[in-house]
């Protein structure tokens, strides 16, 4: 749950957007309007976030918010 609520800071921080608008099932580009630019900045936000370092292109290959939760929870748990 801490996850879900730290990525869901983040983008709407970095997207301007209400973090209301920002649910488990929300797509980074088709719900939430990210760009090809914001989807490289919220990967450096995330790891910024967490402390950790992602593969940029799996990481770019996420496309919704639970699956960004999934993807950060693992590279946690490998770290």
């Amino acid at each position: 749950m801490e996850t879900l609520n730290t990525i869901k800071k983040v983008a709407a921080e970095l997207l301007k957007i209400e973090a209301e608008r920002v649910q488990e099932n929300s797509r980074f580009v088709e719900d939430l309007g990210a760009d090809s630019m914001q989807s490289i900045e919220l990967v450096a936000a995330f790891e910024e976030a967490f402390d950790i370092e992602m593969d940029e292109d799996a990481a770019l290959a996420v496309k919704t918010v639970s699956d960004a939760v999934s993807f950060i929870d693992r590279v946690i748990a490998e770290g």
